[in-house]
């Protein structure tokens, strides 16, 4: 059931958005008190909510911090009628929290935008509870450790295109994903974290590469000579550059499974610096002299992005989703896009805009020439079972 709440302190605007939603087939209850609507969050359990920024018991910025303490799994809406910075900024201070952003509207909106955003995917499930309904308690070391050992951890993969003409597939990201066989699935941003802070995040690497290689193997098989230019995306944490055997060890994998260097590209973000720089650029440069591809990451989210950008051999950069995102409605966010798109080009970079979720982000990043894509819009990540129907929904090769 699709439930839509609403706090705005203009009781005429919370029942215009009322009719609007009941329109689209929701159900739509209006506050215009923290209390009422803290009280409707837990009670009625919303699938969205449209957040009014400027308020006078309770500003939308307190209320976004309450979202997310009670780790509220709805669609976020932010509504207000300040600058387009400001909400941006609301925006993203909201991702940071963990809260699914469904996006913004900038007061006067149309019916037209309320329905463009309403109209978006679902939400991501709620965390995985116990059999009494309990949330399952922090995950530990051990936990994460036996996962490992256990193959508890499996991937999906995302499929990445050509920014001029979509229907081209170029390569796909293998994404790590937790089976509990208690709890189900466990989202990715709750081991990561503890991987890399447990000292686990080598052998959780190990085995992500190992499935993306076999992944990738398989597929080069089945498609042949068209999938020959096609690349296997995995990230890869700084704290695995810290063995200078391991682009050997990369090798190897890629000639047992009958790959070359080139079908594996390695996405770093910023840290891939490390504490040990020196150690960080002799291994990337080894990497791009045995023929990897890397990628940075979330491009633009860093202070120190255009440092290591300038340093370390990348071939890739990915423009962080944050910015795609909003590109649809933030002057800021196309100004950023279309000049690191630019800077990119100009160190003779491949530039991928990823999260993509709209026809309209698509139509942007092709207009300034991004090269590209990948993100909902195109195809959700998906199972290695999977891949070959979707190929073929294509028109066979990709």
């Amino acid at each position: 059931m699709m439930r839509l709440l609403v706090l705005d302190d203009d009781p005429d605007i919370g029942q215009t958005v009322r009719s609007m939603a009941e329109t689209l087939g929701y159900q739509c209850q209006v506050t215009t008190r923290p209390d009422d609507f803290f009280n409707a969050l837990d009670d009625w359990h919303p699938s969205h909510i449209l957040l009014d920024l400027v308020m006078p018991e309770m500003d939308g910025m307190e209320v976004i911090r309450h979202l997310a303490d009670r780790r509220c799994d709805a669609a976020l809406i932010i509504s207000s009628g300040l600058g387009g910075r400001v909400i941006d900024a609301a925006s993203r201070a909201a991702s940071q929290h963990q809260l699914s952003m469904a996006g913004v509207l900038v007061k006067p909106f149309s019916f037209r935008d309320l329905r463009t955003l309403l109209g978006r995917q679902p939400p991501a499930p709620p965390l995985p509870r116990t059999r009494d309904g309990a949330a399952p308690p922090a995950l530990t070391p051990a936990m994460l450790d036996e996962a490992i050992q256990n193959n508890q951890i499996g991937l999906v993969y995302q499929p990445k295109v050509q920014c001029g003409d979509d229907t081209v597939t170029v390569g796909f990201e293998a994404l790590a994903r937790w089976q509990h066989p208690q709890w189900g699935a466990i989202p990715p941003d709750r081991f990561i974290l503890l991987a890399e802070r447990e000292g686990l995040i080598e052998a959780l690497t190990r085995k992500v590469l190992i499935q993306a290689c076999a992944t990738m193997a398989g597929i080069r098989r089945a498609r042949g000579a068209a999938a020959d230019h096609w690349s296997m995306a995995v990230n890869l944490s700084a704290r695995c550059l810290t063995q200078f055997d391991m682009v050997d060890k990369l090798v190897t994998l890629c000639q047992l499974h009958g790959l070359e260097p080139r079908h594996l590209t390695l996405e770093l973000t910023e840290t891939a610096a490390m504490e040990d720089g020196v150690l960080a650029l002799d291994l990337l440069t080894r990497l791009r002299m045995k023929g990897f591809q890397l990628a940075i990451d979330d491009f633009g989210v860093g202070y120190s992005s255009m440092v290591q950008l300038a340093r370390l051999p990348f071939s890739e950069l990915k423009l962080d989703k944050a910015f795609v995102a909003a590109a649809g409605h933030s002057r800021e966010a196309r100004t950023i896009i279309r000049s690191a798109v630019d800077l990119g080009h100009q160190l003779d970079l491949k530039v991928i805009g990823e999260g993509v979720e709209s026809g309209e982000a698509l139509a942007f990043l092709s207009e300034v020439g991004c090269d590209f894509v990948q993100g909902y819009y195109i195809a959700r990540p998906m199972g290695k079972e999977a891949i070959g129907a979707w190929l073929d929904g294509r028109g066979g090769a990709g």
